[in-house]
């Protein structure tokens, strides 16, 4: 894993320097530090994945060039078949799995984020991006940590959000929860 995140880093670093924005700059647009955006650039700090559509948003690529270098070419349509989108582990506590990475020009990204549970009385890290975020809870249930606000969802309820504002999720009842995430 460390591996696809050098990669991944170096990609980034790469297609900044190429557009010619400095450090600063991208840090000043994700609203992180310029350390921690130089941590993602050199690999020694993951990237979260809402962090790395701002990325790619601001570099005019899609997020599946930052993921797999390789650019995407579909633009009528693209079927990614159950299991078989690309997973990408960004943050320790979630895997995500991109649902649309071969179509071109997406508005939004869509993944099948997996969260297995933790010990309980172990809130989960927040993290915060610019944009906004919908989520549809497939399976089990989770906490939602929004803005001092902590809603439960179960499996078939959503939830909208303003996604600059720190946010986690925590599944519930010692059992893994999915949800459809679509980050835009």
């Amino acid at each position: 894993m460390q591996e696809k995140i050098k990669e991944i880093a170096d990609r980034v670093r790469e297609l900044r320097e190429l557009s010619d924005f400095t450090v600063k700059d991208m840090a000043e647009y994700l609203q992180v530090s310029a350390e921690t955006y130089g941590k993602y650039e050199d690999g020694t700090e993951d990237i979260p994945a809402s962090i790395l559509f701002e990325i790619a948003h601001k570099l005019h690529v899609d997020m599946a060039t930052l993921l797999t270098g390789e650019e995407p070419r579909m633009n009528i349509f693209t079927v990614t078949r159950d299991e078989k989108g690309v997973n990408v582990e960004r943050r320790k506590q979630y895997k995500y799995q991109n649902l649309a990475e071969k179509f071109i020009h997406k508005k939004a990204e869509f993944f099948i984020v997996t969260v297995e549970p933790k010990p309980s009385g172990t809130k989960p890290e927040t993290n915060s991006h610019p944009g906004q975020e919908f989520n549809y809870v497939l399976e089990g249930s989770l906490k939602v940590y929004i803005h001092n606000n902590e809603i439960v969802l179960k499996k078939g309820d959503s939830i909208y959000f303003d996604s600059t504002y720190e946010h986690a999720m925590e599944a519930l009842e010692g059992e893994t929860a999915k949800f459809l995430a679509v980050i835009m």
